[in-house]
């Protein structure tokens, strides 16, 4: 990779997209072997409110832990797609959720959609793994961090009676992703 690269999860409280970011940090950093950091911002609320995760991922030393100009977007709702797709850089990556996200924000970047809620509550049978499954397809979106270091990753961080359930959530994000690409 070639310097800095941003990345932003974002949607509401209560998605797991705080999660999503810090294995994508653990990802790099960890597994992968580069810089990363991960920060994070969401409302007073619990569940409901805005939440988004940023990570920077660098071959040289971050300076500044947070997104200055968006690389890749993950918006998992309206509110997030428009507060937050107007920081996307020229040729950037923004994936939306279909069904949750219905005004697709106009600019020079590359969108990819699908649905990833009901993925995660329909092919998985658990809509907990949403985060999962959107962490998934930015790896295979982004190619910042290898698909093995972010596997490994998410094995890492999930409690071990969810193991095959998160590696399946995944697996399906990442190939959804690589299919809507194509």
């Amino acid at each position: 990779m070639a310097g800095r690269y941003e990345i932003r999860f974002s949607g509401a409280g209560g998605q797991g997209l705080i999660l999503a970011g810090v294995i994508m940090a653990e990802a790099a950093s960890i597994y992968d072997g580069i810089q990363a950091v991960q920060s994070q911002s969401y409302g007073p609320e619990a569940r409901g409110g805005a939440s988004k995760s940023e990570v920077i991922i660098s071959d040289e030393t971050i300076d500044y832990p947070k997104v200055t100009q968006c690389d890749a977007l993950l918006a998992l709702t309206q509110e997030a797609c428009d507060k937050y797709s107007h920081d996307l850089k020229e040729g950037g990556v923004l994936l939306i959720d279909s069904d949750l996200v219905l005004r697709e924000p106009v600019g020079n970047f590359k969108v990819t959609k699908f649905n990833i809620t009901n993925t995660a509550k329909n092919e998985i049978g658990r809509e907990i793994v949403t985060n999962i499954v959107a962490l998934g397809a930015m790896v295979a979106l982004t190619g910042v961090v290898t698909k093995e270091a972010a596997e490994k990753a998410v094995l890492a961080r999930v409690p071990e009676a969810f193991l095959e359930l998160n590696k399946k959530a995944f697996h399906l994000g990442y190939d959804k992703a690589m299919a809507a690409k194509a």
